[in-house]
């Protein structure tokens, strides 16, 4: 980690948000991702109580995807559409793989998921990290590509190569990574881990590749 680019990058975004996401400008900002709303809204509907229902969790889990301003807008219908047609062996599968990922054996969980969501090709990065994001805001990940290649590229992490294909030994060096950067830098930036990564891709340059 070149924590000398993460000093500049911070004081150069404290320098135009006095007060990092408690400024107003990003207050506003913020408000339009409604990112509380939905941690609250997936703390709730995805605790561990609620997977003795499964098609109401798989519903659930569609709304969070589906309401998300940080899933792509190609990708929310083409998720919610596969989920509604699955199987019920191929829909308890995945109910138990986010069961797994998100109050059990994660490591499993996280390959279940990717594994039911590789049948239709929709084995993403956003679908797959976006539930355990707003359900533990405050440790687990959004891992959106182009801001993730960015980081690694600017900040220096070193042996972290981002494949498109997820996987959970990425998932854990990158959530690893995020947590030791926040580590080094003002509590204002982190009021969650996407505004930390918002932050960091505010600071990056644009990944033309």
């Amino acid at each position: 980690m070149n924590i000398k680019k993460l000093r500049e990058a911070e004081a150069t975004f404290l320098q135009r948000y006095p007060g990092g996401f408690a400024s107003e400008e990003m207050q506003k900002i913020g408000k339009k991702h409604n990112v509380d709303k939905l941690a609250e809204y997936a703390g709730t509907a995805l605790a561990r109580s609620k997977f003795g229902s499964q098609a109401q969790v798989l519903d659930d889990i569609v709304k969070i995807v589906s309401r998300s301003s940080m899933v792509s807008m190609f990708e929310k219908p083409k998720f919610r559409d596969y989920v509604n047609g699955m199987n019920r062996d191929d829909r308890a599968f995945l109910a138990a793989g986010f069961k797994r990922l998100l109050h059990g054996k994660q490591e499993r969980g996280f390959t279940d998921v990717v594994d039911v969501l590789s049948e239709a090709k929709l084995a993403k990065w956003s679908l797959v990290s976006i539930c355990p994001f707003y359900f533990r805001p405050h440790k687990d990940v959004f891992v959106k590509p182009t801001t993730t290649k960015n980081v690694i590229r600017q900040f220096e992490l070193e042996d972290m190569v981002y494949r498109p294909y997820p996987t959970w030994e990425f998932y854990c060096a990158y959530r690893d990574a995020i947590d030791a950067m926040k580590a080094k830098t003002n509590p204002s930036l982190s009021p969650n881990n996407a505004a930390f990564t918002g932050f960091l891709m505010m600071t990056t340059a644009v990944d033309k590749a």
